[in-house]
């Protein structure tokens, strides 16, 4: 008896600890994964395909994974678990249901009634079969409320349209219409390219041109774009370029609708750069959010290969998986290369120790989107139509309650009170202007009272304690309580926190916390909290995520 005991226990000490592989999860794995390199790069990418089979990420199938990539359980489960778009399912737990209904809860869709459809849809499901999901901002808040079914998105959606949708079973993508290559090259695209190849436009050229047009980083920063080419060349290459198209701002969407009805004239100031700079190849970092436009991208990428206007693979597309952070430019490089969206420690900048450790030139969308015009009219044209001391056209993504809100063309350096008046309608019937977020959530909240300043970067904005950031203006009404936009605001902040930090990670929650605690705020830990989190938290999101705090106790004291 003894002796059995024994062989037993040699025989079960014998087997390999931990989680055993799965042949048959093996295999599909090795199916989704197709004849694809298995580089560490492309972690985040095999995930996706993975889930887009299953629907999800069994704990079999990232087992799998590991063994296929030659990773630790840990490195896959850590990336995996860190964006949220990704639906790990661990041993025991029951797999999601079979329908997943995600409604953007965000800034722009609470005001128009996004917590009374999550509720008309949670009445109406039954959660074993639908699954009803808050999600981020999903860039269309001038159609608000939004939300997703599948890979279809719906504009103004209402608890009866989305029910019928799950009924009709038709989630696949939509597209809408939008210039093609072969229409962008009728009439005139890529002509700019052709003269940058040819060398009649030279790096030089180039770069004081857009000096002289006022062209800055549209995505937030504002960093002249010209000077940045010319640090990228300062470095030895071989160089890279990366397109940030990860727009997670709330009340931000510009790019979704620049791309969705033209995206070629980004993708040629996007080859014009990176001719410029001598950058290998292109990484186009997409959010995950946006279905229609990586659809596009995908087609018109392998149209401008099919046309030889670039070789295969020198564009690569990489999706976003739900995550912030990532539109932080050294984030979204650490997602690129497969990892935890977590920002870098600076210096050194991604000019000189970017992607996989080369020097990078990172751009926006929209920053892309007007090289092309301003090559081919002059930097006068653009820099003239800016206001005075502010040169450049922008496009205000406005929403909220405005009659008419939408992408607006208006200069840099307009006022609140002209984008409501002269680009949008008005304010919407039965509103009274009240309060305005003039770069997105993370710039601040300022009272109707100073609506007479000018939007741009630079300190017209900054010595109230706000920033115009990605060019998000969500506006507010006198049937808007202010804390509860601010709630609104930090919990998005406590959300999407990375945790990299305390400051940001603690302070967010804690934030949160103290807002929603009843009775009389306590203002002095606000404010010692706040400072805490400007001071020593890593990334912007932690520093800018006090400001509409800020504000509220600055300016809105009535709605306390």
């Amino acid at each position: 008896m003894n002796e059995m005991t024994d062989i037993r226990r040699r025989r079960k000490s014998s087997l390999p600890k931990g989680r055993q592989l799965d042949d048959a999860a093996l295999l599909e794995v090795q199916q989704a994964l197709g004849d694809r390199p298995r580089n560490r790069d492309l972690l985040i990418e095999f995930l996706h395909l993975i889930q887009d089979r299953n629907g999800c990420l069994p704990a079999t199938h990232l087992r799998a994974l590991a063994e296929e990539m030659r990773l630790s359980q840990a490195e896959v489960y850590e990336v995996a678990s860190f964006y949220d778009h990704f639906d790990v399912v661990r041993e025991g737990e029951e797999l999601p249901p079979p329908l997943t209904i995600r409604v953007c809860d965000s800034l722009s869709c609470m005001l128009s009634g996004a917590e009374n459809l999550i509720a008309g849809l949670e009445q109406e499901h039954e959660p074993t079969l639908v699954r009803i999901v808050r999600a981020p901002c999903m860039g269309r808040c001038a159609s608000a409320p939004a939300a997703r079914i599948g890979d279809r998105e719906v504009d103004n959606a209402t608890p009866d349209d989305l029910v019928a949708m799950a009924a009709s079973g038709e989630f696949d993508v939509a597209t809408p219409e939008y210039v093609s290559l072969h229409a962008y090259l009728e009439h005139g695209g890529y002509q700019v390219l052709d003269r940058a190849r040819a060398g009649e436009l030279d790096a030089d050229t180039l770069i004081d041109t857009l000096g002289n047009a006022g062209l800055k980083g549209l995505g937030g920063a504002g960093f002249p774009a010209g000077k940045k080419w010319g640090f990228v060349r300062s470095y030895d290459g071989p160089r890279l370029m990366t397109i940030n198209g990860d727009e997670g701002e709330p009340g931000t969407f510009k790019d979704r609708h620049y791309l969705e009805r033209d995206p070629h004239r980004m993708f040629e100031g996007a080859l014009v750069a990176a001719h410029a700079v001598e950058a290998e190849r292109i990484y186009l970092y997409m959010r995950d959010e946006y279905p229609a436009v990586l659809e596009i991208l995908r087609n018109e990428i392998a149209a401008l290969e099919a046309a030889s206007i670039i070789d295969t693979g020198f564009i690569e597309l990489r999706r976003g998986a739900g995550a912030y952070i990532c539109g932080e430019e050294s984030a979204m490089i650490e997602s690129i290369e497969g990892k935890r969206g977590l920002p870098r420690h600076r210096p050194p900048y991604i000019a000189e120790v970017g992607l996989f450790g080369r020097p990078t030139l990172n751009h926006n969308v929209e920053t892309l989107w007007w090289i092309r015009d301003i090559v081919e009219n002059g930097p006068e044209w653009f820099a003239e139509q800016g206001k005075p001391g502010h040169p450049g056209v922008r496009s205000w993504s406005v929403s909220g309650r405005v009659r008419e809100p939408g992408v607006k063309l208006a200069p840099a350096g307009v006022t609140v009170r002209e984008l409501i008046d002269d680009y949008c309608g008005g304010m919407a019937e039965g509103h009274a202007f009240k309060a305005y977020l003039p770069g997105g959530a993370s710039g601040g909240i300022l009272p109707a009272s100073m609506d007479d300043i000018a939007l741009d970067f630079g300190d017209t904005l900054f010595k109230h304690g706000a920033f115009v950031g990605s060019h998000a203006v969500v506006i507010l009404s006198d049937q808007d309580n202010i804390k509860d936009v601010v709630i609104n605001l930090i919990d998005f902040f406590a959300h999407e926190s990375c945790g990299q930090c305390t400051p940001c990670r603690g302070g967010t929650e804690k934030m949160a916390t103290l807002l929603r605690k009843p009775g009389k705020l306590d203002e002095e830990t606000i404010r010692d909290l706040e400072q805490v989190m400007r001071d020593a938290s890593i990334c912007g999101l932690g520093q800018a995520a006090p400001n509409p705090v800020n504000h509220l106790l600055t300016h809105f004291r009535e709605d306390l």
